[in-house]
């Protein structure tokens, strides 16, 4: 851990997607990153999905359609593409980090996600996080994300991470970003206008509970929303802001406008809150109860080749639990995998 800790200015971006189009809503992009970087932001977060938009329909029987499906993904975001070159473009003249909500467009398949894009203050890609379990209705237009997509990144403003809209009530998940160390979240919302105090309190649960600062984003909708489709379902109320480790608002919570909202992280803040209670280092009994994480990409289908670099990769981990003693030395089900690995290893490299 270093001596000193950084002091930065964040920034929580609430405005309006141009409404399933994704050129559109990315030159707005564009444009709310410069202004953002213009007032001093190191890090910009917008909202979930903001291009092209959030699919409110689909709770919307009479909306609900295969077209409307098939509009959004026509507009939505293969990672990389033009679209996420000119996000990367505007992240590096703005000299910021920037975290922004997406509908992925998978490159090898017609299937969506419900993704959280990361790009650093050079333009650089980072990573996606695929959300991990859409919600609801949610399902009939998203798949599932997995834990390889599950990141916390080092970076000079700290260990930065992020989740999107329920996922903050996953709770063995949020416990994963805290043992990762994270220290600055993004969490990123549509903000369907019932879910007003929802977000608030989730939002500031997870900022004390994980002992880090959380900088909300949260959605509203502006008249690019066709008529036809503007009813008590297709609303969304914001309520984005910025909350320190102890669960307080260092700005915000704003609603029913567009807004960019600032304030200063100071990292330090972190380590006095921790004094008192870490819930992934001296505040946890791992003896008694711990979270097992899978980070290994899921793929549909893989080669013999991919099959034999996974069982090396698992092989591996098998042995270090091994070495590090305790309860695995012991395990029935961790020296049946070894065994199994060892034939499979054995079997693949005896080929020609």
């Amino acid at each position: 851990m270093p001596d000193e800790f950084a002091k930065f200015t964040a920034a929580a971006v609430q405005a309006a997607p141009v409404f399933l189009d994704r050129e559109a809503t990315i030159d707005k992009a564009c444009g709310l990153i410069d202004r953002a970087g213009r007032e001093g932001a190191r890090l910009i977060v917008f909202p979930e999905t903001w291009v092209p938009a959030y699919p409110f329909w689909i709770s919307t029987p009479h909306l609900y359609s295969g077209a409307l499906f098939a509009r959004l993904y026509k507009n939505s975001v293969e990672v990389p593409s033009p679209s996420t070159d000119a996000l990367c473009a505007a992240a590096a003249k703005a000299r910021a980090y920037v975290a922004i909500g997406i509908n992925e467009r998978d490159r090898e398949s017609t299937s969506l996600y419900n993704s959280l894009l990361y790009i650093d203050d050079t333009g650089r890609i980072l990573g996606v996080h695929r959300k991990l379990m859409p919600s609801f209705v949610e399902r009939t237009v998203w798949g599932w994300g997995d834990g390889s997509g599950l990141h916390v990144f080092d970076t000079p403003l700290g260990k930065l991470g992020g989740l999107i809209c329920w996922e903050h009530e996953m709770t063995l998940v949020k416990f994963a970003m805290y043992a990762r160390g994270e220290q600055v979240h993004a969490s990123v919302w549509p903000a369907w206008s019932m879910q007003k105090s929802h977000i608030d309190f989730g939002c500031r649960q997870y900022a004390y509970e994980g002992g880090c600062f959380v900088i909300v984003s949260a959605g509203v909708l502006d008249e690019t929303v066709p008529p036809e489709m503007r009813n008590p379902m297709m609303q969304a109320g914001g309520g984005s802001g910025i909350i320190s480790p102890d669960g307080e608002y260092l700005a915000g919570p704003v609603y029913d406008k567009e807004d960019i909202v600032y304030a200063e992280i100071d990292l330090e803040h972190i380590i006095r809150n921790k004094h008192s209670r870490d819930v992934a280092g001296h505040y946890t009994r791992p003896d008694v109860v711990r979270l097992v994480l899978n980070d290994r990409p899921q793929k549909s289908m893989i080669t013999a080749a991919d099959g034999l670099s996974e069982a090396r990769e698992r092989l591996s981990q098998l042995l270090d639990r091994l070495d590090a003693g305790g309860d695995a030395a012991a395990d029935p089900e961790v020296l049946a995998a070894l065994e199994q690995l060892q034939r499979t290893l054995a079997r693949q490299t005896a080929r020609p």
